[in-house]
């Protein structure tokens, strides 16, 4: 039977590129995971083995290191548009181009008493900052978001109510610890048509990053399912003030807190003492969208 060939890409994937910007003494840091997916007219070299319209990996790869130098990183999504702008207008077969970028914040060291300017830095602990970027020669779509931010709220959950059958032995609780490793992305309405202003990454950004934590915080819960409603409802209510977000894809690990049994130990525990499990865990994931909008950003990839 004749075999065809499916949906395909290729480029150079995690180029880690950090950009110094010096401001006299001052300095500004961006340290970036780029990765490049390139797709097009590419039968020929799966079917036959010519490369006359590939670019090489090793092209993509150093066009992000000097477009880092050329052009500086303003943001990390204003980055991915220029490159993938780059791909898809410089390259005939090059029909579309998806780039993938995780950002790793620094923040300054203070350094009292010195004058030798702001140049030390201190890695932040808390979440990476994500981007991905599609264009396909007409439109544009940026999903931005975040990875690895731990949250937890001591008191202000329930967990009751729940279906039991005869291997349930979860107990129901009026009050229990809620944590969960907030893992977001989130779909910018903009396209690049006509009229539509570019949104202020960085500023959006933050804006998303404080909603969540915002209606996380907020939000007296009766399940993390009904958090991670309010979290992504929140994002798009708040969202047009800086640029509108259609669509929120979250996946919540509840990071379970047990009460740790002191019993035998002639002690009570009144809600002090926890065993903090780290698998198996609970996952918890959903889409929120704005009314009217499409749900496109992937459910598994």
């Amino acid at each position: 039977m004749p075999t065809l060939l499916g949906q395909n890409q290729y480029g150079k994937a995690e180029n880690r590129v950090v950009r110094i910007t010096r401001d006299g003494g001052t300095h500004h840091i961006k340290d970036l995971n780029v990765s490049v997916a390139l797709s097009g007219d590419m039968h020929d070299v799966h079917l036959s083995g010519s490369n006359a319209n590939v670019l090489p990996t090793d092209t993509t790869k150093n066009t992000v290191f000097a477009f880092a130098k050329e052009h500086g990183i303003d943001s990390a999504e204003a980055f991915g548009i220029r490159l993938a702008r780059h791909f898809v207008t410089s390259q005939q077969p090059i029909h579309r181009a998806r780039i993938r970028i995780e950002e790793h914040a620094w923040e300054r060291i203070p350094a009292a008493g010195l004058d030798r300017g702001e140049h030390s830095f201190v890695r932040k602990g808390q979440e990476t900052r994500t981007t991905e970027v599609a264009y396909d020669g007409e439109q544009w779509q940026v999903i931005s978001g975040l990875t690895g931010l731990v949250v937890l709220n001591s008191t202000d959950s329930e967990f009751w109510g729940f279906v039991k059958d005869g291997y349930t032995t979860l107990q129901e609780t009026r009050d229990r610890i809620l944590a969960t490793e907030v893992n977001a992305r989130w779909r910018f309405g903009w396209t690049g048509a006509a009229g539509q202003d570019v949104p202020p990454w960085e500023e959006s950004y933050a804006a998303v990053r404080g909603d969540l934590l915002g209606a996380f915080a907020e939000t007296y819960s009766l399940s993390l399912q009904q958090s991670l409603f309010a979290m992504g409802s929140r994002v798009i209510d708040n969202s047009a003030a800086v640029a509108a977000v259609d669509e929120v894809r979250l996946s919540l690990p509840n990071k379970h807190h047990f009460l740790a049994d002191l019993a035998p130990f002639g002690l009570t525990n009144d809600n002090e003492v926890y065993l903090a499990a780290d698998r198996p865990y609970g996952l918890i994931e959903g889409t929120v969208l704005r009314d009217g909008a499409e749900a496109r950003i992937p459910v598994t990839d």
